[in-house]
């Protein structure tokens, strides 16, 4: 038997993930305490663990504090983790004193559990509920201009928020430390390898243990009609102008539609709601997609894979850069298409299309397939049970960055042949120019030479 403490930061897409395998580990006979929030009590207590409140610790916000979180600004959510984390410090200190925890298993971006961890030097699981994401894979999540000048402007404001943690013996000198997914440590991740981004550059540490849920249910398409469901998750779900468009396209169809609203928007502020649409603040998701021929969907990543796991294809609409990279593995899958024209005649259309092709309903058949023949809940229990793991394979990022280095190396080597030949022919006050273009181009090439070296590790 074994003590484990969970921790998680107040977010459902987080949180859900941990559940099943949480009810797991109490069913093995582990003792297990989830720090955790009180939105979340019910859930935690049904799966048999300790629930252990948490709220006393979250910050006061002011108005511009609440509005940054509320655009889910990476820089103000790192920030508010680490005040957090401060918060809890003589609380947690004395809970992994009197407790002795065995392994902490901890979301990917909950500060105050990875802190702790560290510092208490318990073996460490991560609960990752996007994909994991490294120099590689990242490279699916396009930010924008705007997301990329907070990351850059936030940094300052972020390593100064850092060297407050120094006095309670936590040393995280670069914050990348605490947000970045890396070789070295344990990590579940809720997907399957083959719908992971680069799933080759993940070491050992790492399992892909499939979606996490608690249904055994098994997709049954069969019905009259088509249903067709429709949710914009639990964070950024306050569109009544989208629902209105979503009732306009879809209220002639011969089929069935389910909207969940979330509670941010009340029924009576839709509007007439079509004699062919049931809305509910929530729903059962894995139930109705079980039975469900397309989902519009934010492309959150728990709402994708429960998607894939029930064999539904989808009209892809995603809100960040995360969501449009959990997008973007579903278009490559062939389970579904991006909603690129929102009015009720774009979305009209692109359910019309994925109901008359019939490839996308085969793809997430094939894609529920994948998921449901990966380790799952019962094989992240036996991964955290026996943390820490030690792998004897060489680190795939090391070895690539090996193989990168000599195509930087030819890459080098001809701006410079190309500089010295302008130098000889031309005027050598022009060196400048073959220098900067080298510089300017080396993003690109580096991309290419990433993709190179991946292959040649794919095919070892």
């Amino acid at each position: 038997m074994k003590k484990i403490a969970c921790f998680c930061i107040p977010a459902h897409g987080h949180t859900n993930p941990m559940l099943p395998v949480t009810a797991e580990l109490v069913r093995r006979g582990d003792e297990v305490r989830f720090y955790s929030f009180n939105e979340f009590e019910e859930k935690i207590r049904k799966t048999g663990a300790t629930f252990i409140s948490c709220d006393s610790f979250l910050p006061e916000l002011n108005a511009e504090e609440e509005a940054a979180l509320k655009s889910i600004s990476t820089t103000d959510m790192a920030i508010q983790d680490i005040r957090i984390s401060l918060a809890m410090n003589d609380f947690l200190a004395k809970e992994f004193t009197e407790f002795g925890p065995d392994v902490v298993y901890t979301d990917s971006v909950c500060f105050w559990g990875k802190l702790n961890s560290m510092k208490f030097k318990v073996p460490m699981v991560v609960s990752t509920s996007t994909f994991a994401f490294n120099r590689l894979s990242s490279q699916y999540m396009k930010s924008s201009p705007a997301e990329i000048m907070g990351l850059i402007t936030g940094l300052p404001r972020l390593s100064k928020e850092l060297k407050t943690l120094e006095p309670y013996g936590y040393n995280i000198k670069n914050p990348l430390t605490l947000i970045q997914s890396d070789n070295d440590t344990d990590s579940v991740v809720y997907t399957s390898k083959r719908f992971q981004p680069y799933a080759k550059s993940f070491s050992g540490h790492y399992l892909f243990a499939g979606p996490s849920v608690f249904s055994e249910a098994l997709p049954d398409k069969k019905k009259e009609r088509p249903l067709i469901y429709i949710s914009m998750g639990t964070v950024i779900n306050d569109r009544p102008d989208f629902y209105a468009n979503c009732f306009e396209a879809l209220k002639d169809m011969d089929a069935d539609v389910i909207l969940s609203c979330g509670n941010s928007v009340k029924q009576e502020e839709l509007g007439n709601i079509p004699e062919n649409f049931r809305v509910y603040p929530y729903v059962d998701q894995l139930d109705i997609l079980s039975g469900a021929d397309v989902f519009i969907t934010h492309c959150g990543m728990n709402s994708v894979s429960e998607s894939l796991y029930m064999a539904t294809a989808m009209v892809l609409y995603p809100q960040t850069s995360e969501q449009q990279a959990v997008a973007r593995c579903a278009v490559e899958a062939g389970a579904g298409l991006i909603l690129k024209d929102d009015s009720p005649a774009g979305i009209r259309d692109a359910v019309c299309h994925i109901l008359k092709d019939a490839s996308y309903a085969k793809a997430a058949k094939e894609c529920s397939d994948d998921f449901r023949s990966c380790p799952g809940v019962s094989g992240a229990a036996d991964f955290i049970e026996n943390a820490p793991h030690k792998t004897d394979s060489p680190d795939p990022l090391k070895i690539m960055a090996k193989e990168s280095g000599k195509y930087q190396l030819i890459y080098w080597l001809i701006v410079l042949i190309i500089a010295v030949l302008v130098g000889v022919f031309i005027a050598f006050r022009y060196l400048w120019i073959p220098g900067l273009a080298g510089g300017l181009l080396n993003g690109m090439f580096g991309k290419l030479f990433d993709s190179l070296s991946y292959a040649r590790l794919k095919d070892a």
